[in-house]
């Protein structure tokens, strides 16, 4: 039997709440405010933990803080529970770590339905943790070649799902850590004065992203979306500066990302000034397609209008004719398929 810890100052929501939990086969134990939630914790860890934002003594975001810092406790789903709306306080608590953001008056299946998802996605990470650490271990390992410190870290922290659309971060939001992608795509935008957006990275498995701003110690510089469902890494900023200052081998690995993005984010900005339409559209699929060769380029046409920094318009245009030349094949979902790089990558335009 699952234990849930509920964290309420209110004792009618806490009552009922904890009332519909046991009816459906949990063990749940009850807490008044933040400190005697902690406290409760220590003694009998909780499967999952749903807390309220505002309550007396400590109130969810410190409780929040205290699992993230603490080794027994870090790992635990955590939903907040709580009637405040604002964007603002939705961001604080998904920037803490937050697992899921259940505002009130909720229905109880929305919040039971939460509760499952959770619980299942911990069962699922236990019983393939041999797999995932295999996994994490393949990926670091083509990164430095001292993966012990980055690995570790990695292994330990809480994999947290990102639906596709979903922000992981905003332009202009706190720096507060560092995102490994364990699984799916994220891409980088950015969006001038009108709203245009262009896309400044497209990061898949086994990649990090907002480490520029962390090592230039200023606000992220743009806004991360995921493009499909993703799994993704969160490690806090103190702990990725300590392992910067203990670990040559993973400063140097970072020092070698930044480079390694400067030099691309030149190259890109070099194409759209001097190349053609059709030549930066090429350039791009077959950027893309070196991502992973064995699949077909799945971004949406927004998307890769945004990355070449054209518009949509434009770029099915091209698209089209490169199809009619029998240079990339276009499946009903919308992939993109290069059928002849060479001559792509050859061609006089």
């Amino acid at each position: 039997m699952k234990t849930i810890l509920l964290i309420e100052d209110n004792p009618g929501i806490r009552e009922n709440t904890a009332e519909i939990l046991e009816m459906v086969g949990y063990n749940v134990q009850t807490a008044e405010n933040g400190k005697i939630g902690v406290e409760k914790s220590l003694i009998n860890k909780p499967d999952l933990v749903i807390c309220d934002v505002m309550m007396p003594i400590l109130d969810g975001y410190g409780v929040l803080q205290i699992f993230n810092t603490n080794p027994k406790l870090c790992c635990v789903p955590f939903i907040f529970l709580t009637a405040k709306t604002d964007r603002n306080d939705f961001r604080k608590g998904m920037d803490l770590g937050a697992d899921d953001y259940i505002t009130k008056p909720f229905e109880e299946s929305e919040l039971l339905s939460a509760i499952d998802s959770r619980l299942k996605r911990v069962s699922h990470l236990k019983a393939n943790n041999e797999a995932s650490e295999l996994t994490i271990s393949n990926n670091v390992s083509e990164k430095s070649s001292k993966k012990g410190n980055l690995q570790r870290i990695l292994s330990e922290r809480k994999i947290h799902a990102v639906q596709k659309k979903q922000y992981v971060y905003l332009e202009g939001d706190d720096s507060v850590r560092l995102f490994y992608v364990k699984s799916g795509q994220v891409k980088t935008i950015r969006a001038n004065a009108d709203g245009k957006e262009f896309i400044t990275g497209i990061y898949n498995a086994g990649d990090f992203l907002g480490y520029t701003a962390l090592l230039e110690g200023c606000d992220y510089m743009d806004s991360a979306v995921a493009l499909v469902n993703s799994e993704l890494i969160y490690i806090p900023k103190t702990e990725f500066q300590q392992l910067l200052l203990s670990d040559h081998e993973v400063s140097e690995l970072f020092v070698k990302l930044l480079a390694c993005q400067l030099e691309q984010r030149e190259q890109q900005l070099l194409l759209m000034a001097y190349n053609s339409l059709r030549r930066r559209v090429a350039d791009t699929l077959l950027r893309m397609q070196n991502l992973d060769s064995a699949k077909a380029i799945q971004l949406s046409r927004d998307d890769l209008a945004a990355m070449v920094g054209t518009a949509t318009e434009s770029l099915i245009r091209t698209l089209s004719e490169f199809k009619q030349d029998g240079l990339i094949e276009m499946s009903t979902s919308g992939g993109i398929q290069i059928l002849h790089p060479d001559k792509l990558r050859r061609a006089h335009w």
